[in-house]
């Protein structure tokens, strides 16, 4: 089988992962909530310890960090309140680390994140990385492409589960996560799938 050209080849976008030093790291919803219970995610360890050496590296160069908390109202896995909804302890944010508040998918819809961004100067470059990689990882990577920006995602800080198809068998969280990563490199940004990839020789 054949890959066809992605929509970025075919409109002349650039496919090379952003260097680090050089952007915005957004960390989206790395929440206690995807660790245990209902909505505990394939690989959720190994990604939040990619995600732990993520932050840490762009911490040492100075990269600007946001964190991302969806908030799902009491009483819910999503609770912000609650020791279940609380950014896990590895990526916890620093003081003077902004945390933005969502409630959709999309990080940029009906939040202070382009504000946020503006306020720390940021320019276009964006690294992503965080749970769920199908659901608020792909539509917050298109919600930046949408408003100008070029994300760029950190493949193993990433993680899904396994669902439902309409066929009615079950598919993996690996092939889930493959397909969310390819829908947002055919478009909506580039892939980097290591941490290292984005870090080595800079």
């Amino acid at each position: 089988m054949t890959a066809s050209t992605t929509l970025r080849d075919v409109i002349g976008l650039d496919n090379q992962p952003s260097r680090l030093a050089d952007t915005t790291l957004i960390m989206i919803d790395f929440q206690n909530t995807y660790r245990t219970g209902v909505m505990a995610l394939e690989g959720a360890e190994q990604a939040l310890a990619a995600g732990a050496r993520l932050l840490a590296a762009a911490r040492a160069v100075g990269t600007a960090v946001i964190h991302i908390v969806n908030d799902g109202g009491e009483n819910t896995p999503y609770d912000i309140r609650a020791e279940i909804g609380a950014i896990s302890t590895e990526v916890a944010p620093l003081d003077g680390e902004p945390v933005v508040v969502k409630r959709f998918p999309n990080a940029f819809h009906d939040t202070e994140l382009e504000k946020t961004l503006r306020e720390l100067g940021a320019g276009t470059e964006l690294v992503l990385a965080g749970f769920m990689t199908h659901m608020c990882v792909t539509f917050t990577a298109e919600g930046a492409f949408n408003l100008g920006y070029r994300p760029t995602v950190v493949a193993e800080a990433t993680a899904t589960r396994p669902l439902p198809a309409p066929d009615g068998t079950v598919l993996p969280a690996a092939t889930l996560q493959a397909a969310a990563l390819t829908t947002i490199s055919d478009l909506f940004g580039t892939i980097a799938p290591t941490v290292n990839d984005l870090t080595a020789g800079h």
